[in-house]
């Protein structure tokens, strides 16, 4: 086996972890992909002779460019932080194969990733390489070009704002359960029961606009009970979800999180350019 044979070899070994950094610090599988490529290409353009961790050294490498890609999409940015919708995982609750199971174990919850995209790309960073994948400050710091204790702080700073995000909880099957009942009662017209399964600060974010309160996103959630359109459940990042299909076409990608029984956020992506980027499973059978 040649060096370069060998080289990709070992990268492939690495690429699921890379996918995983890269997911949570861009909040994109696409981009995440993206990044995952541009790492190979500075690594088979790189001697390697060097190198004792490759592992490490590709970690590093992939959050240097997720790090990039956060600055310019923050420099261009029009839009307020809180519309943002991050891209969802989505998989079948039901026959779920090696490359799902692979998928959703990269996922982590729409609620806190649309936390860790209010943070500054140097926080986000930090907090991501530390907390989640357990990488020293030391080796943080020259990343977003700062002391190790700097880039502590910088992680510190990012925990206190990730403590409030809010975590599903971990019965999947009362998730649903909840999940089916707001659509009923949606298809219903039943503002009563919608308002009863919804948390008071409920908030729903979409690709355009946000809407918080019980009131507020029980109306909203209204506009669900067209019978023409179809609810195909799904695993959203893990938790409770459905795509919402028209004439057989994928409209929409609701992510819910369920916490003590009630919907606390929702999370629905509906932009057609974006819809077609994802990575949708079969909807049928």
């Amino acid at each position: 086996m040649d060096e370069r044979a060998w080289l990709a070899e070992r990268f492939e070994e690495q690429r699921s972890h890379l996918h995983a950094v890269a997911y949570r610090m861009l909040g994109s599988s696409v981009e995440a992909s993206d990044a995952v490529q541009e790492t190979w290409l500075r690594l088979s353009r790189s001697d390697t002779s060097g190198i004792e961790n490759l592992a490490g050294w590709l970690t590093t490498v992939v959050a240097r460019v997720c790090l990039d890609m956060l600055r310019s999409r923050h420099a261009r940015r029009e839009d307020p932080l809180d519309v943002h919708v991050p891209d969802p995982i989505v998989t079948r609750e039901d026959a779920m194969d090696p490359e799902q199971e692979v998928l959703l174990s990269d996922a982590v919850g729409l609620a806190l990733l649309v936390v860790l995209d209010t943070l500054a790309p140097a926080e986000r960073l930090a907090f991501v390489l530390h907390d989640m994948f357990g990488v020293p400050f030391d080796e943080i710091a020259p990343v977003v070009g700062r002391s190790a204790p700097a880039a502590r702080q910088l992680a510190s700073r990012a925990r206190r704002r990730v403590r409030g995000a809010a975590v599903p909880d971990p019965d999947r099957t009362r998730q649903r359960e909840v999940v089916d009942a707001f659509f009923a009662a949606a298809r219903g017209g039943d503002f009563e029961a919608l308002v009863s399964l919804l948390d008071p600060d409920v908030v729903l974010r979409s690709d355009i606009r946000v809407a918080r309160g019980a009131a507020a996103v029980a109306g909203s959630a209204l506009m669900f009970a067209d019978p023409a359109r179809r609810l195909h459940p799904v695993l959203v990042n893990g938790a409770a979800g459905v795509v919402i299909t028209a004439d057989g076409r994928p409209v929409s990608v609701m992510g819910f999180t369920v916490t003590g029984g009630k919907i606390v956020e929702i999370e629905a992506l509906a932009d057609p350019e974006r819809l077609a980027r994802l990575d949708l499973p079969s909807l049928e059978g």
